[in-house]
């Protein structure tokens, strides 16, 4: 893979809750484990929400998933990574991400589907925490924080009309309208307690699948900006299903996706 090449890096995170932070800073004092800590909290953000979310907040988090597909300046897939396979270690995983950004493909605009409003913060923060230098993405004026520029394509802003309506559906409805699979057995409130089953590989084949449907709905937002052709949409998404099919054998997360891929069909 060329850097030179690369145009576009689509990814996403999967993260878990940090019941250590949680423990020092909502509970210091307390005689509760870290599990236990990550408890209580969501028992707290459940009543204060009136039961409608349980799900902590981006600065008591870190991530055990990262997925980065590659995507060329003519709209192709160039390649798909997780970062620290198979290890999945979170500091190695920070240290990739921002490595990839900041570095390997320094001139790439980030594409995301709420990446301001999660996953580009819990990484910022992640840089804190390790202490690892993000000079060219915090302190290029219009880079990657500039909210209306093209170094970061955040897809729920933009389809959200920069938060003038809420985007109710999110992700899975947007890849289920052009016949993608969207959720399928796992959903993001499900992480953790796939993580605390030692499920790794399963949530790295989940945060696989989002960052595919990503992709191609950020291929439909091209042709709403004239950048594609419907057709040569339809061409570019034949051609990943076909680079997702030749690796499936390795990667056998392509091999799900793909099954559970249908055909846009609009209606009515």
């Amino acid at each position: 893979m060329n850097s030179e090449e690369i145009k576009y890096i689509v990814f996403d995170i999967e993260s878990v809750p940090d019941g250590k932070l949680i423990k020092k800073v909502k509970y210091p004092g307390i005689d509760i484990s870290e599990k236990e800590a990550i408890v209580k909290f969501q028992e707290e953000i459940l009543t204060n929400s009136d039961g409608q979310t349980f799900f902590i907040p981006v600065t008591f988090q870190y991530p055990v998933s990262v997925c980065l597909a590659f995507v060329t300046e003519n709209f192709a897939i160039s390649g798909i990574t997780l970062l620290d396979e198979p290890e999945y270690r979170t500091s190695a995983i920070v240290k990739s991400f921002w490595d990839n950004v900041e570095h390997k493909h320094k001139d790439a605009s980030l594409v995301t589907f709420n990446g301001r409003g999660f996953d580009i913060p819990l990484m910022e923060l992640m840089a804190f925490r390790y202490g690892n230098t993000i000079k060219r993405h915090m302190k290029d004026k219009f880079g990657s924080r500039f909210r209306f520029g093209t170094k970061h394509i955040d897809l729920h802003d933009w389809l959200s009309n920069f938060s003038a309506i809420r985007m109710n559906g999110g992700l899975n409805l947007l890849a289920k309208t052009l016949g993608k699979p969207g959720k399928m057995d796992a959903k993001g409130d499900e992480v953790y307690d796939m993580y605390c089953a030692g499920k790794l590989k399963e949530i790295n084949d989940y945060c696989t699948h989002d960052v595919i449907d990503t992709y191609f709905v950020f291929l439909r937002t091209r042709v709403l900006l004239g950048e594609l052709t419907i057709d040569r949409e339809q061409t570019l998404v034949k051609s990943t299903l076909e680079f997702l099919r030749a690796d499936e054998e390795k990667r056998p997360a392509f091999g799900i996706y793909l099954k559970n891929c249908g055909e846009w069909d609009p209606w009515p």
